[in-house]
């Protein structure tokens, strides 16, 4: 049953804090990269591969509790996803070695990814189009505080303790997070009207859904522009550390900054939908990242770089996705109705996918420079754009 969005329910704020189990896991030890070098006797490719094989985890990981959630609920397989979730991060606490910590990081991955594809799905029960983009709009407001706060808090505790207490609050995170869902969560599936699962049924529903161009053109145009973001973190820590010699300090603040932007946007989005449609505050934004890593790209490759004209590109590309996640996750899941915890699974696995790309991409190209950022984000922003031209064409057919 779709209900009105009135001010910011209790239950949006706790979808807010099981989506930003991702965040927060990446964001969070990213100033630790060159200290987890140090300490597990490493290099950073290896430790950038850590983060590669988070994005593997969250991708195929959603495959799975979506149709699950379908048919047993959508608390249940939060319950299984959240303590995989918690057991996972203690045991990236203990790694003894970079190889540890990176099949720590997929376990963490395939845990964690479950409140991800589950908030999702529940938005998608509870509201309509509209509804959603505004849900998704406030969601990002909770979610987006995990970029601002985490990178503080992990230099917090690298300057206190060491790079594994920072798992440690992953792990008191997961537990939390855990009793919240069973104290104060509500089922929005009805378990005796659910169809009973097959392997059949949910190939089926995935072959369908591959071949709902509206679905996957606005599932990809949203997955381009996070993939572009998401260089942006893989790449980030060497780029303004190391290249620039920003301290790691001021790192988390840029990091916040960027973040900023993206809550900043994603509350106005909100606003601007009570005037215009989800589509059509989508097909603006989505010019923001093209044009401005199209400009990156042009000025690096003219021998014209520097911070100056570094930090505002990537502010204004990481900040348009505050416009853009909200409302085309909306108009992809906007037809889906009993399947939506299978289409949300398949957008997750889509986009993560994409980042995973983008992310191992950044960790084998050894450019001495912010060329392969530059060439990822206008790559991946100017795909986006055809994306969503695209959707337009088979929406109007």
């Amino acid at each position: 049953m779709h209900q009105p969005l009135r001010g910011f329910p209790g239950w949006l704020i706790l979808l807010g804090g099981l989506t930003a189990v991702g965040p927060l896991s990446i964001d969070m030890y990213l100033p630790s990269f060159p200290t987890i070098v140090t300490a597990l006797h490493t290099d950073a490719g290896a430790v950038q591969r850590t983060l590669s094989m988070f994005f593997i985890g969250l991708a195929f990981g959603q495959i799975v509790y979506g149709p699950l959630s379908d048919r047993f609920g959508r608390k249940p397989p939060l319950y299984f996803g959240l303590a995989l979730y918690t057991a996972a991060s203690l045991f990236c606490a203990f790694a003894a070695n970079v190889y540890v910590l990176q099949w720590g990081r997929l376990l963490q991955a395939l845990g964690g990814c479950a409140g991800m594809v589950i908030a999702r799905a529940v938005i998608r029960d509870r509201c309509d189009a509209i509804g959603s983009a505004k849900a998704m709009s406030l969601i990002m407001l909770v979610m987006g505080l995990a970029p601002i706060l985490a990178p503080q808090l992990g230099v917090a505790a690298l300057h206190w303790f060491s790079w594994r207490a920072i798992f440690g609050i992953l792990v008191i995170f997961g537990l939390v997070s855990l009793i919240a869902v069973y104290f104060r969560m509500e089922e929005t599936v009805d378990r005796a009207a659910a169809p009973r699962l097959y392997f059949s049924l949910i190939l089926k529903n995935y072959c369908e859904l591959l071949q709902d161009r509206h679905f996957l053109t606005f599932s990809l145009c949203g997955g381009l522009v996070s993939a572009g973001m998401f260089a942006y973190i893989a790449s980030s820590p060497f780029v303004l550390m190391e290249l620039y010699g920003v301290p790691m300090q001021i790192y988390g603040w840029i990091f916040g900054a960027n973040a900023f932007g993206l809550i900043a946007a994603s509350q106005i989005n909100g606003r601007l939908l009570a005037y215009f449609s989800p589509q059509r505050v989508l097909g603006y934004a989505v010019c923001i990242p093209a044009i401005f890593g199209g400009l990156l790209l042009l000025l690096k490759l003219f021998g014209i770089a520097g911070l100056p004209i570094l930090l505002p590109a990537l502010f204004f590309s990481v900040g348009s996705i505050g416009f853009i996640a909200p409302n085309s996750t909306a108009l992809a899941l906007q037809h889906q109705g009993a399947r939506a915890g299978a289409a949300s699974a398949l957008m997750g696995t889509l986009q993560i996918s994409l980042a995973t790309v983008s992310s191992m991409a950044m960790s084998l190209w050894h450019a001495q420079d912010e060329l392969p950022l530059a060439t990822l984000i206008a790559v991946c922003g100017g795909a986006a754009l055809i994306m969503y031209r695209l959707a337009l064409r088979t929406q109007f057919k």
